[in-house]
């Protein structure tokens, strides 16, 4: 199985502010969509909560310690491990958020799907820092703002290196 993170972050790794984006970049929503439709998405309940209902073709998985929690069209799991065990035959599974599920799965995971969105903003939520020695960039693509877009942004897709000792 390939573990793969797929993130929109700032140029300082802030990702959300209130539980929520803080930016619109019209791409980026599009390209997430081709990405993960027809693979299972992990998230964090309240990552859950600001989409506010399970993605279509897709499987959704919601990683909550709240046993009284539901989620419509939903897997609930307590924790990443008891998320992974339910993938682990499948070709690609991603990582959708939020931020305590990706600095939980950082270092397992395979694949980076970035975006990188050229601003810096203050927050309450972010990712790890990319090390360069532990992810190789493979492919990027830069987009000026289109008039539906807050920001200037670039695809950018890592694989985890392979560290040969």
């Amino acid at each position: 199985m390939i573990l793969s993170i797929i993130v929109a972050a700032s140029e300082n790794y802030v990702i959300g502010r209130d539980n929520a984006l803080i930016w619109h970049v019209s791409n980026d929503l599009k390209r997430f969509k081709q990405l993960t439709t027809a693979h299972s998405i992990i998230m964090g309940r309240r990552t859950f909560e600001s989409i506010g209902k399970a993605l279509p073709n897709r499987r959704n998985i919601v990683i909550s310690r709240n046993p009284a929690f539901k989620a419509e069209g939903c897997e609930l799991v307590d924790s990443i491990e008891k998320a992974l065990d339910l993938v682990k035959g499948e070709e690609e599974v991603f990582i959708i958020g939020g931020g305590k599920i990706y600095h939980e799965v950082w270092d397992k995971a395979d694949r980076l799907y970035l975006t990188q969105v050229h601003t810096i903003v203050e927050g309450d939520t972010s990712i790890p820092e990319i090390d360069l020695a532990q992810w190789e960039e493979i492919y990027r693509q830069d987009f000026p703002a289109g008039e539906r877009d807050d920001c200037d942004y670039s695809f950018i897709n890592f694989c985890r290196k392979v560290i040969t000792k």
